[in-house]
């Protein structure tokens, strides 16, 4: 066989950000991170993903940072290597669509305190929801990578999501990510999506996956062959499980191939040691939980995210309804169906959750809607693959006219707003963009902040003095 050309593997290490959120629910703290920093830079990785997702979310409110002041001392610690983060399109790292203008500040500040790559998704993959953010990134000069939420069903077609990389591209991303975030992409159908992409596009291919189903490690490797770029992996102490497949098994699997990417196992070594104590803490805490390390083949059998399959647990016993589980499992995707077939993530797996609950609970389809399944057959979150289930749909939305635009269209500007109502608290321009996303947690966040300068106690209810596992 000749000897094929060197093409080594790019990597995105995701330890301080997804890996964590994955395994023990956001909890690592800026302390815990700072002082393997200077090591992480030393490996090679293309990127490290530390920011954005749930931990802005998780740092006001659970461990007491200022998730600004986080990136900033991430930044400081990294001399070489690029830093990324996961940004909700319209959404931004928050629930609803944000204005435009709220939209554009948050990007231009996340990359003026150290972020090189936006990593930009949609739950719909509704590409008008992505628009400003990458116009934003790209006027800041900073990388705007678009990701396309992989799933299944009868619209997920090679061609459907040729056709969205060719739009990606046409967009002005500077890569794509195919974000396979129930670990439904199983080894030979990456072959052939990464092929069809590649041949499709001319912007590098990112390949993001999560090792819930069991096949992570080797849709990378087929991944790889059929000619992706860049992979996400963990290091070891807070790899497999729901989080990602370990950085060092792969850097070895690809050790002496034209992939090499000749990252030291020593130094990845000394960084996994670093980490483990961590690791074994959150185990003896309960932080971690034994059950997210191994594999759930439901995954696949249902298509269904890991994380929602928890969800609907806890609902069905809050509800003394566990013997409904299966009932329920039948009914998501017909759900799913009836509303658009939309990818099952933040915060499409939620809507479509709680409504196949409602459904079966009921004992009438639709008897009993969530506002938010009306604001989705509403147009409100943007557009499906697929046209929702119009008898469904006049059912649920009745009379209201749905809308056809970008949602973000109908949003009125709402900085200036924002800026007035947060004027006694704000000590830097980042304060404001804190209380647009999360108003009560930053706000409780304030009150604590202040606290810890005068010494006054914070006040009783604010949610950051309850007990919370950090």
């Amino acid at each position: 066989m000749a000897e094929q050309a060197k093409r080594p593997v790019k990597i995105t290490e995701t330890i301080l950000r997804d890996a964590h959120q994955s395994l023990i629910a956001t909890r690592m703290s800026t302390e815990e991170m700072l002082p393997v920093i200077e090591k992480m830079d030393k490996v090679g990785y293309h990127s490290v993903e530390c920011w954005g997702g749930a931990t802005f979310d998780a740092s006001l409110r659970f461990l007491k940072e200022d998730p600004w002041d986080r990136l900033r001392k991430i930044r400081d610690g990294f001399k070489n290597t690029k830093l990324q983060m996961l940004f909700r399109g319209q959404n931004i790292l928050g629930y609803r669509h944000y204005a435009d203008d709220v939209v554009e500040y948050f990007v231009q500040k996340s990359l003026a305190n150290g972020i090189d790559i936006i990593r930009i998704f949609d739950a719909l993959n509704d590409i008008r929801n992505l628009e400003s953010t990458v116009k934003a990134t790209n006027k800041e000069n900073g990388h705007a990578q678009i990701a396309i939420s992989y799933t299944l069903g009868d619209a997920y077609t090679i061609d459907y999501y040729v056709k969205m990389a060719k739009a990606i591209e046409s967009l002005g991303a500077s890569s794509i990510c195919i974000k396979d975030m129930a670990g439904l992409l199983v080894p030979y159908a990456a072959t052939e999506l990464v092929t069809a992409l590649k041949n499709a596009v001319n912007i590098p291919i990112n390949l993001h996956t999560h090792y819930t189903s069991g096949v992570a490690a080797m849709t990378y490797m087929k991944a790889i062959e059929a000619g992706c770029d860049i992979i996400d992996t963990a290091m070891s102490p807070f790899a497999m499980g729901t989080s990602q497949p370990a950085t060092e098994v792969l850097v070895e699997t690809f050790k002496g191939t034209p992939y090499d990417t000749g990252f030291d196992q020593n130094l990845l070594a000394e960084i996994a040691d670093y980490f483990r104590p961590i690791r074994d803490k959150s185990l003896d805490s309960g932080l971690l939980n034994p059950k997210v390390m191994g594999v759930d083949i439901k995954t696949l059998l249902y298509q269904v995210p890991g994380g929602m399959l928890s969800n609907l647990v806890s609902q069905l016993k809050e509800q003394k309804a566990e013997d409904r589980y299966y009932e329920v499992l039948e009914e998501i995707p017909r759900v799913r169906k009836d509303f658009g077939e939309p990818p099952l993530v933040t915060p499409s797996s939620q809507i479509v959750g709680t409504q196949a609950v409602l459904n079966v609970l009921s004992g009438e389809r639709y008897k009993m809607v969530t506002k938010e399944s009306k604001a989705l057959l509403l147009g409100q979150y943007g557009q499906t693959a697929k046209p929702f289930n119009p008898e469904i749909q006049k059912k649920v939305i009745g009379d209201d006219k749905p809308i056809t635009c970008r949602p973000a269209d109908l949003i009125e500007p709402e900085l200036e707003k924002i800026e007035a109502e947060i004027a006694e608290w704000k000590e830097q321009d980042e304060d404001v963009l804190s209380y647009a996303l999360f108003p009560q947690v930053a706000m409780d966040y304030f009150k604590y902040r202040q606290a810890q300068k005068t010494g006054v106690d914070v006040k009783e209810g604010d949610s950051l003095n309850k007990a919370y596992p950090v």
